[in-house]
């Protein structure tokens, strides 16, 4: 009987070891909050963000991350720009180094906007922390939500640090019926 209790006790230590290397290091669950994504991540939706993915093969345009927007709250926002990009807007249409680029994941949105641009007109430089280049600088990201009309992103709080970046939403596991694997619109 000693024998099981300590087989037991050994077994749960061992897993909760790994349960805790495997969310501190490999990947962590989050729940959606809020609609700034909608209709690509919906509130209370759950999310897998692959944070050891993230830190050893960075990160692309369109990839959907998860970063700390301040000490108590974490944001699930889309990449729009890189460091050594120069990104504008005009009238919603997005243009990265001097090339248009098109954004399917706005589709809906664009379909049920609420007024004539959903994104705005803008460049890097008129963004906080952008030191006035119009080139992201190094260590930094632009980031938007897909649902830009009720999205806080880039466009009020600035370029994100890359140390602020979690990981990358690698699937939503929740809702089962909506279960989805990579959220970049390049490999869709």
């Amino acid at each position: 009987m000693k024998k099981e209790v300590i087989e037991w006790i050994t077994a749960i230590a061992i897993a909760l070891v790994l349960i805790f290397i495997i969310n501190s290091f490999v990947a962590k669950s989050y729940t959606v909050r809020g609609d700034s994504m909608h209709p690509t991540l919906k509130d209370g939706e759950k999310v897998i963000v692959n944070v050891i993915g993230f830190k050893m093969g960075g990160l692309e345009k369109g990839n959907v991350i998860v970063f700390h927007a301040d000490k108590n709250a974490d944001y699930v926002k889309r990449v729009i720009g890189t460091p050594g990009d120069s990104v504008e807007y005009k009238h919603d249409v997005l243009y990265v180094n001097g090339k248009k680029v098109k954004e399917p994941y706005l589709d809906y949105n664009q379909k049920h906007k609420s007024y004539n641009e959903i994104t705005g007109s803008f460049q890097v430089k008129n963004l906080p922390n952008s030191n006035g280049s119009n080139k992201i600088p190094k260590g930094k990201l632009l980031v938007l939500g897909d649902n830009r009309e009720v999205s806080k992103d880039s466009r009020s709080f600035g370029l994100i640090d890359n140390e602020q970046v979690v990981g990358k939403v690698s699937l939503r596991y929740w809702p089962f019926t909506a279960f989805k694997v990579n959220f970049n619109p390049e490999q869709n």
